[in-house]
């Protein structure tokens, strides 16, 4: 039998197309259909693929599968993955820190917390209400310099984990002269001193006292006269002198004049003289402020052994002379 059917001869090697040959004489002009066609369209018409370079060229799916994938491909793969999950992750963690960092207050940061300076936590300061139309006692219109709002309502606070001090607190909040005079050393400077109160019409005396962690012991002390002159003379020549005051205190006979109390923490009109005891003062220290804010004196002592840090004694003085004013 000379004859084979398609499908019993064998598949030649698939070998390149033989182009067909240029015909001779110059070549002939293109019409308009031919033009209208884009390029790569005529040249996949014009050029068709034999069936038996068809049959020759394998399906994709076929050359994937007779490429084998090892096992070492295998671990290649699952370490990209890996290393790739991971990095997600740390862009993730990494975001999320500097977002917080980023919101978190300097003093929240472990190794940039501000160290603290010795200042107390005191409350928020809130003045008492007065009547209606009432001025302050530095206003202008208030001669008399009055505090109208009660005196023991504008003692300052005392901050946050202090002990108060109950012999401070005296009956309903007022403090009896003779409580207020037993602070001083003298027997007779007591006797002087509560004799001069009487004669310049002392009113009363609010006051308060605590304990704070340090074993820094504070005493505020609020003397109430007639008017403001009258509170100015008592202070100006009866409880101050230039380097000292005139009646030391117990635990301390030599004072200096503290000359470092910033400028900027003292009140417009309003007289202020801070002392610090010098050394040597034995056991323990005292600084001691006076001022006369309208028809008020306060007397401020703090008392700490091993000596008092001057920024609580500058931060209470303010404070309580903001109250005042």
């Amino acid at each position: 039998m000379t004859e084979q059917t398609q499908a019993e001869r064998p598949v030649p090697e698939p070998a390149a197309p033989a182009l067909p040959p240029r015909p001779a004489g110059p070549p002939p002009a293109p019409d308009a259909a031919t033009t209208a066609v884009p390029a790569p369209a005529v040249a996949a018409a014009a050029v068709p693929v034999p069936d038996t370079v068809a049959a020759a060229v394998p399906a994709a799916d076929t050359v994937a599968a007779a490429v084998p994938v090892t096992e070492k491909d295998r671990r290649a793969l699952r370490t990209v993955l890996r290393w790739t999950a991971a990095v997600a992750v740390f862009a993730v963690v990494g975001a999320g820190t500097a977002y917080g960092i980023t919101e978190m207050d300097r003093t929240d940061l472990p190794g940039l917390a501000t160290a603290s300076d010795g200042r107390w936590d005191y409350p928020e300061l809130v003045r008492p209400p007065v009547p209606a139309g009432s001025p302050g006692p530095l206003a202008a219109g208030n001669g008399a310099g009055a505090h109208y709002a009660d005196l023991r309502a504008l003692l300052l606070p005392a901050p946050e984990g202090a002990t108060a001090d109950p012999a401070m607190r005296g009956t309903d909040g007022w403090l009896a002269t003779k409580d207020f005079l037993a602070q001083y050393t003298d027997a007779d400077d007591r006797r002087e001193l509560g004799q001069k109160l009487t004669d310049y019409g002392l009113r009363h005396i609010a006051a308060r006292g605590w304990t704070t962690a340090d074993g820094t012991r504070t005493r505020i002390q609020l003397l109430q006269f007639g008017t403001a002159a009258v509170a100015d003379e008592v202070l100006d020549n009866n409880l101050i002198n230039a380097s000292a005051p005139r009646y030391p205190v117990r635990g301390a006979d030599y004072y200096e004049l503290d000359e470092t109390f910033p400028v900027k923490a003292r009140a417009e009109d309003v007289t202020l003289v801070p002392y610090a005891e010098t050394k040597p003062y034995g056991a323990g220290q005292i600084r001691q402020a006076y001022f006369a804010a309208g028809d008020t004196v306060a007397v401020i002592t703090l008392s700490r052994k091993g000596g008092v840090n001057a920024v609580p004694f500058r931060q209470t003085v303010t404070l309580q002379t903001e109250l005042l004013s």
